[in-house]
Order: structure tokens, then sequence, then C-alpha cells
């Protein structure tokens, strides 16, 4: 039995591995990169790295041959590319005999309004289609997402938000990365959508947890998009994604991530960190 991760080199599909290498033989496991010599230290540690490229599905078939279970890990990039990139990874699995596919998306998926949401719309229906046994992972935001905002209250600038009072389900990285180790390894259950989600928060509550993590008052400005975009540019961020960050704060504010579920508690075995905690850790202090 054989299990793969694809995306093994990104930030989150590395900490999957991570994860399972610590309960797993590494002979278990196979990891599906663009590029195998970024992933050459996993190959010394004996994990199988294979060569796939989601916009080439003949290497995609080379790469899952002889595979049980697979998380397929969602991509970046434009929708359009995504959307053809995840359609042709679920397609490669169902040629492959793929047994289970777990796959990473977007809270509320479903019904999300966010930019984010059709490439993962449009992977989830193309799991489903494939009758193959899966588990969609429907994570809801990275706290690593904040750290531009962090940085710049540790330099000394506000906390600028135009979500108003919506809530975000924050959790860390490597929880959510854990949960989906769990699910490969078989501890989910088949034909699931886990919604996975920290505590929702406001970005008040937010900056007060930073605020009392890093000892020093941080002030909120509640603000328009209108201006948040402004602030945005004049912070540096390049101009192309500024709509792009506005459209998150403006599904934050219609409550697309205030999600309240259990299952990341369920598949950690454990609550997920409190927001103190985990900035603590996301901070290093």
């Amino acid at each position: 039995m054989k299990w793969l991760v694809t995306g093994a080199t990104g930030n989150l599909g590395r900490l999957v591995v991570e994860t399972l290498l610590k309960a797993e033989p590494a002979e278990r496991l196979a990891v599906s990169v663009r590029d195998p010599a970024k992933a050459e230290d996993l190959k010394a540690r004996g994990v199988d790295v294979r060569q796939g490229n989601f916009d080439d599905p003949a290497s995609l078939d080379k790469a899952f041959a002889g595979i049980e279970r697979i998380l397929i890990i969602s991509t970046d990039g434009d929708n359009e590319t995504r959307i053809r990139q995840h359609t042709n990874a679920v397609e490669a699995a169902a040629r492959a005999g793929v047994r289970f596919i777990a796959y990473t998306s977007l809270s509320n998926a479903g019904a999300s309004r966010l930019p984010l949401a059709p490439p993962h719309q449009a992977a989830e229906a193309a799991i489903s289609k494939s009758g193959i046994p899966y588990a969609i992972l429907r994570n809801n935001w990275y706290l690593e997402n904040e750290m531009g905002s962090i940085q710049g209250v540790l330099n000394g600038a506000p906390w600028v938000t135009s979500a108003g009072s919506g809530k975000v389900g924050w959790a860390l990285r490597r929880e959510y990365a854990e949960a989906a180790a769990a699910v490969l390894s078989g501890k989910g259950e088949d034909n699931r959508i886990y919604e996975l989600a920290g505590t929702p928060l406001t970005q008040d509550e937010l900056a007060a947890a930073l605020g009392d993590v890093t000892g020093r008052e941080v002030p909120v400005q509640h603000v328009d998009d209108e201006t948040y975009a402004a602030v945005m540019k004049r912070a540096g961020v390049p101009e192309p994604v500024v709509p792009f960050l506005v459209a998150i704060q403006k599904g934050i504010r219609e409550g697309e991530l205030d999600v309240k579920s259990d299952d990341l508690e369920t598949l950690l075995g454990r609550p997920p960190l409190p927001i103190r905690d985990a900035l603590k850790e996301l901070l290093g202090r």
C-alpha cells in the first residue's frame, strides 16, 4: 500500500510529508513534484520521489501509478489554470486506479463567493464525478496569511481592515497539514467533507491577541474597501494583487470564512491552538 502527496515541496505539502514521516515508514510514501531536485532530501530519507506536472497528464499517469491513497494539494495561479490542473490531477488518479482521494479545498467551497472558490468547486465536482472514495479538506485560513499585517504592527503600523465584524477561523498551517496527514493515513471517513477551522474571530479579536503576545497596543483602523486598497498600495503590495486582497476582506465582511466546526479538532485529536498560543508559535515567542 502506497500513499502519495502532490506539491510536496510547497509550504503545506512539505509539512504533510514531515508529519507522515513521524509515524509511517518512508517506503510507504511517495511524492509528486514538478522538480524532483527540490525533493532530494526526501529521496535520501527513503521517500519515493516522482516527477509530476499538473499541466502534463502523461507525467501524472506515471507519478500516480501504483498509488492507493492520494492527497491532491490545490495549486496556485489564476482560476482558469487551477481548474485545468485540478481536473487533470483527479482524472489521472482515476486512470491510475487510485482508491482514495483527499483534496485541500476552501472553507464552505460549495457556496463560497470568494475569488478563490471556482477552482475548488471544479475540483470537488470532478472528485464526486470520479466515483472514487474521497475526503474534502475545506481549509479555512492560515494564520500565516496575516504575516504581512503582523509585520506591519511590529514595525509600528496599525492593523488596517475593511472586513468589519466578519470572522475568520484562523489556524496554523501545520495544523491543517496534520489534519491532512491524518486523513491520508486512514484516520478519517470516506466520502466526507471536513470543514477545517479554528475558533472564528474578528479582526479586532485577532489584533487584541497580537497585542497580548507582543506586549504592545495594536490599534485597529476600520476603513472602506477603497481606503484599504490605497493602504495596501502604499505598503508596497503589487497593484495586480490589491483587488484580490480587497475581495478577501469583502468576503470576510460578508461571512464567507465564519464557519463553526469541530472537524479540525476531530482530525487532530485535540483542539487547535488558541489564537494567542498560535501567534506565539508563529512569532517564535
